[in-house]
């Protein structure tokens, strides 16, 4: 239990608990461990439980009634995700994908109600959480409508450098091109031409498995 109290204790939301809380959701945590490749949960499954990335990349995606395939966010070390489907008590509503081996938090349902209902410093944590994934899909929407290829590069990439949403990102996030292609919604081909062209630009350094940004701001509203 001391182990798992300290694990609380290094999470992003586990600062704002006191003791009782703490151990409160030290008890209602587990963990698990996902393939490259292999679903979290599809749509329209049950998955109750909050969940967070330990370490990996986890892609939320949908398909519409058309065909098209639908990319809503991806998920990195340190992100939490899914409170708004476990406050309504429904199935999920996207496919989690885990685009590397991915080691994840989960946080029963019945824990994370309490938390959600005893508190304060826990709901604190969800207004800013659900606030930025607010604004993060709503310019998801934007980017497939409004912008070219590059700039929907650029801006994905910028979400993973969010502190709420990604607090385990510096300037530096550990990524493949085939990871960003994924998340941004366009060919490897594009996005390493992109990110060449972003690197010429100043604004990131792309190595293999790995990309450097210098000026995040640039990337956000990049396109603009």
């Amino acid at each position: 239990m001391d182990d798992k109290k300290e694990l609380v204790r290094t999470l992003i939301w586990g600062n704002d608990l006191n003791e009782e809380e703490t151990e409160r959701a030290a008890r209602g945590i587990s963990e698990r461990t996902y393939q490259k490749g292999s679903y979290v949960c599809h749509r329209d499954d049950r998955l109750d439980y909050w969940a967070g990335v330990r370490s990996g990349l986890v892609k939320m995606s949908a398909v519409s009634v058309s065909g098209k395939a639908i990319t809503f966010a991806g998920i990195g070390n340190g992100s939490w995700f899914g409170e708004g489907t476990i406050l309504k008590n429904e199935p999920r509503k996207y496919d989690l994908v885990a685009l590397r081996e991915t080691h994840m938090l989960l946080l029963n349902r019945a824990t994370f109600m309490w938390l959600h209902e005893n508190s304060i410093g826990f709901n604190r944590f969800l207004i800013r959480q659900i606030n930025e994934r607010l604004g993060q899909f709503i310019a998801t929407v934007e980017h497939d409508r409004a912008l070219d290829s590059k700039a929907r590069v650029a801006r994905n990439l910028s979400w993973l450098f969010n502190p709420v949403l990604y607090p385990g990102s510096a300037n530096t996030v550990e990524i493949s091109q085939d990871e960003l292609a994924l998340i941004a919604g366009v060919s490897r081909a594009v996005t390493n031409k992109s990110l060449k062209e972003l690197q010429e630009e100043g604004l990131l350094i792309s190595e293999h498995g790995r990309i450097t940004v210098s000026d995040v701001s640039k990337l956000m509203m990049y396109g603009d």
